[in-house]
């Protein structure tokens, strides 16, 4: 049986290999650069960023390779995808590859982003199967670290990459996923282990230290700090950060290697005392041998008396023997009733592990109302979310802000604490209260139209503060996803069903990206680049009105969904 250590560092292996999954998340760093050295209109440059989502439309493929496949495969199949439709882009930037159309790069695109499926699809495997009894926490922490995938690609693209981010960018999202997949395939595959008792403190170290990189990343990612402090001294410190996780599984093993040297110990002094009462056996023995024959004639006598006292014993063994009959009865008994309360226990701890509506496959999922109120609140709030994450670079150049890759880095480090908040809230109210997910997810409908009105403000903080908002919003909704899947639809396909949930994200990402790209060109007078407020401002007003309806559908998801979460207290 493999040992606690081992599945501690499976959940640290899935953590380090979401914090680079991200490679779509970066798009926004480099996208001005990349419409110029691919000469492109931003409409062209929106399908870029569509192509990246469109990958997700295939993402069930990857769900149905994990019934069949190991899952190492999986991912190794996920990380040689990235490494081709990334690699190959890199090398017609690079000008070693001249016969590439736009074409070419668009399909490449799609291949890119398709290869996050998989691994994000091995990731959610691993983590549910290792840590039944705390798989929405396990997971929500696990998906929070790719939300710090672009501050950790920006930190290092500023650090070796300082002129050329668009070739860095490139490069580094076909090589690093890779690496990550290559060191972390060993521990993807379901362990066979024993739920230790103290997995709560173990959670509670890791929160500690994710709380502490979530703050480190928010502060560095402020322009007026970053900019004074070195992209080698940032890329340390967050390197750092993602090596002391490996405290958790360094700390059971020593504790699993103290117990078995103390367990040791214990055998050897037991077998000793065994042996030493041995010999003290064999030597009472021959002196008992020695006596007998002196005592051998009080025997006799004593026989003679006994005989008497026969008949009265042999009617009190009578008695005796009926009162442990009774006993026998009553032990067997007891046991019976320790052997169902330890049954009635396991099933209760299975019902806390895994409570879900209903187990059902896609074909019935899609016939569900439930679904589809899901699907369009999705669709409606976090989709429109990553939609202006990825036209952020566009967005602050025509603000007039520079600060590009700073307000990346800030949407990047408030979509880790986004995607954190979940998973704390749950480990720390879920034996106290029952935490309906549509309503966590209606909570956060609210601000995040909010923020899109905010943006109509032409002032350089509005466009900050709403960055931080959407991006922690967008994050949040993002994992508690994973958990209203589970819980809606069952675990038992969760990897093809969640696969066809995120399929909004490529329909949202061309629809309303496109719808965005329309306006920009319009209010550019046809010219290549628009400055202003107007560049956006309908596109605003058109997204946050289209976040409040997504409020309304999930406020009916709620109404809905009350009586199951009510139930499961």
């Amino acid at each position: 049986m493999p040992s606690t250590a081992f599945q501690w560092l499976s959940l640290v292996g899935i953590i380090w290999l979401q914090s680079i999954n991200g490679t779509n998340t970066n798009f926004p760093a480099y996208s001005s650069q990349l419409k110029i050295l691919l000469s492109i209109s931003q409409v062209q440059l929106n399908n870029l960023a569509f192509a990246s989502d469109a990958g997700k439309l295939f993402g069930w493929f990857s769900g149905v390779a994990s019934l069949y496949l190991p899952l190492w495969l999986v991912l190794m199949i996920g990380s040689t995808l990235g490494l081709a439709g990334y690699g190959v882009q890199y090398l017609f930037i690079t000008n070693q590859i001249s016969s590439l159309s736009y074409w070419h790069v668009f399909l490449l695109t799609v291949l890119a982003g398709n290869s996050i499926c998989w691994i994000n699809t091995v990731c959610y495997v691993v983590t549910i199967r290792n840590f039944r009894s705390y798989s929405q926490i396990a997971v929500g922490l696990t998906t929070s670290y790719q939300g710090l995938s672009a501050k950790i690609y920006t930190d290092i693209v500023g650090a070796f990459f300082p002129r050329k981010r668009a070739k860095g960018f490139l490069f580094l999202n076909s090589i690093l996923p890779l690496i990550a997949s290559v060191a972390a395939a060993p521990l993807a595959r379901d362990i066979d282990f024993r739920r230790p008792k103290n997995m709560g403190t173990g959670f509670i170290v890791i929160f500690l230290i994710t709380i502490a990189t979530g703050i480190y990343a928010v502060i560095t990612s402020l322009e007026f700090i970053s900019s004074k402090m070195s992209p080698f001294g940032n890329l340390i410190s967050i390197g750092v950060s993602l090596l002391l996780l490996l405290v958790i599984p360094v700390a059971e093993k020593i504790k699993e290697l103290v117990k078995s040297r103390y367990t040791n110990r214990e055998r050897v002094y037991h077998f000793t005392v065994d042996e030493n009462a041995e010999v003290q056996g064999v030597e009472n023995e021959v002196t008992e041998r020695q006596d007998a024959s002196e005592v051998h004639e009080i025997c006799v006598k004593e026989t003679q008396d006994a005989e008497r006292v026969e008949e009265n014993g042999v009617k009190e063994r009578q008695d005796a023997s009926e009162v442990h009959e009774i006993c026998v009865k009553e032990r067997q008994d007891a046991e019976r009733v320790q052997e169902n309360g330890v049954k009635e226990r396991q099933d209760a701890s299975e019902v806390h592990e895994i409570c879900v509506k209903e187990e059902v496959g896609v074909k019935l999922m899609l016939r569900r109302v439930d679904f589809w109120l899901y699907f369009f609140v999705y669709f409606l709030g976090a989709t429109i979310g990553l939609v202006f994450l990825n036209n952020l670079g566009q967005i602050a150049e025509s603000r007039g802000c520079s600060g590009t890759s700073s307000l990346v880095s800030l949407s990047s480090s408030f979509g880790f604490f986004g995607r954190l908040m979940p998973s704390l809230v749950d480990y720390f109210y879920r034996s106290k209260h029952v935490i309906s997910r549509p309503a966590c997810v209606l909570v956060l409908m609210v601000p995040t139209a909010g923020a899109f009105f905010l943006l109509l403000n032409r002032t350089d903080p509005a466009l900050y503060i709403s960055t931080a908002v959407i991006g922690i919003c967008t994050g949040a909704i993002t994992s508690i996803s994973v958990s209203i899947t589970t819980e809606l639809f069952g675990t038992k396909n969760f990897s093809v069903n969640h696969n066809v949930v995120v399929a909004n994200i490529p329909v949202g990402s061309f629809l309303f990206g496109y719808f965005a790209a329309l306006i920009y060109r319009k209010e550019a007078y046809g010219q290549g680049k628009c400055m202003g407020m107007e560049c956006f401002r309908k596109t605003f007003i058109v997204w946050g009105s289209l976040c409040f309806l997504g409020t309304f559908l999930a406020l009916i998801l709620y109404v809905r969904t009350r009586k199951f979460y009510s139930q499961r207290h």
